[in-house]
């Protein structure tokens, strides 16, 4: 059904990396969301009604809970889509991940309330009178947030919105509490067992959890996560593809939102070129990740001595060294040999991830003390510590 109302109301719905496809797919999914959920809210509340289960009517106040937070979700991705502005140079993406926080704080809460008012009722059990029509409302209330989760969990993946993905999440969830809901029922009636209540106790922590994951979903954006992998390795091909870019290092992806993305680099390119041929080449490299990955990329170049052999011999055997000393996760660059009368500086970067082992001193002493051991102490080692960001 979404895809179909996509193609109707979404123009070049295939292009999502369009921001403003992208926006109407969040909409879209936000008021389908908020039709589905308030139905499943007035099914459940007559059938929690009629049975006097707290369980049921609790999971029929879920689904409304569930149909506000897709009232915030539509809000955030309108307001996400905004342009730039003077004040807000690098747009308004980042108000999604807050929308997302707020739908993860409601959520919390009503599992919150859920299971208060599961305790109270586990204290004062009451029986649950059983009816085909509130059994069946459960069954196609399962169907429905199945459904919804399935159509969520692809869209989401379809235009990558973490806030989609935790509101798909949160309809399986749903699924799993309304099946522990029915059965509840089901037990009661033929056993005379009650337990409603737990069974209230536990679709509040189905909640509860889902709720904790979607607020780490929205707050590792805004806090700057670690960007994902494949983005990365996209990035290091489409630069290294060029024959004259000989390396890459300091990658710095900023995230202002989902398709709104600020990449920093360093490429390696042969100082033998001249200034001019490379610095076209690194616009066209710019121009290209623009293009391809939809951000805006800013290149540094870094100059390398690749006609001394001498240098190019020693950086070979200075990173074969600290790899055997620090471990196959580190790597070196920027390496420069200074000359002088009475010794040779060795400069160059170690970048190392982090949560090391060592500390950034206890690197560079290590660094310093092992190239000082190579040729009877004519090398003296300059070192920096970097810090992998991708």
């Amino acid at each position: 059904m979404v895809k179909a109302l996509a193609k109707i109301f979404i123009k070049d719905s295939d292009n999502v990396n369009d921001p403003q496809v992208r926006s109407a797919y969040g909409m879209l999914c936000s008021v389908v969301g908020i039709l589905l959920n308030v139905a499943l809210f007035a099914g459940k509340f007559f059938a929690g009604t009629i049975s006097k289960s707290v369980s049921i009517t609790a999971d029929a106040f879920n689904n409304l809970s569930d149909a506000g937070s897709s009232v915030i979700t539509l809000l955030g991705f309108k307001l996400a889509s905004q342009k730039p502005d003077p004040d807000h140079p690098f747009g308004h993406g980042r108000i999604e991940y807050l929308s997302g926080l707020v739908v993860s704080m409601a959520i919390l809460l009503m599992g919150w309330e859920l299971a208060t008012s599961s305790v109270d009722k586990i204290r004062n059990p009451q029986a649950v009178e059983f009816s085909l029509l509130s059994m069946g409302i459960l069954v196609v209330s399962i169907v429905v947030k199945l459904y919804m989760g399935m159509y969520n969990n692809s869209i989401g993946n379809k235009i990558n919105s973490a806030a989609m993905k935790a509101t798909g999440a949160d309809c399986i969830s749903d699924c799993v509490s309304t099946t522990v809901v029915l059965i509840a029922a089901v037990v009661g009636h033929f056993t005379g067992l009650l337990i409603d209540g737990w069974c209230g106790l536990l679709i509040s922590v189905f909640i509860l959890r889902a709720g904790i994951e979607a607020a780490k979903d929205t707050i590792a954006p805004l806090l700057g996560q670690k960007p994902d992998e494949e983005l990365v390795n996209d990035i290091y091909a489409i630069v290294m593809d060029h024959p004259e870019v000989l390396g890459v290092h300091d990658l710095v992806v900023h995230d202002y939102g989902p398709g709104r993305l600020m990449i920093t680099l360093h490429a390696e390119v042969s100082s033998q070129r001249g200034i001019l041929e490379t610095h076209d080449m690194i616009d066209n490299i710019e121009d290209e990740l623009k293009e391809k990955l939809n951000c805006e990329a800013t290149i540094h170049m870094d100059p390398v001595d690749m006609n001394n052999e001498t240098v190019v011999k020693l950086r070979m055997a200075v990173a074969r060294r600290m790899n055997e000393l620090l471990g196959e996760d580190t790597s070196i660059h920027d390496f420069r040999m200074v000359s002088g009368p009475t010794h040779t500086n060795i400069i160059y970067d170690i970048v190392v991830p982090f949560g090391y082992k060592y500390s950034d001193s206890q690197v560079a002493h290590m660094a310093k003390e092992n190239i000082s051991a190579m040729e009877n102490g004519q090398y003296r080692a300059v070192v920096k510590i970097d810090h992998a960001y991708s």
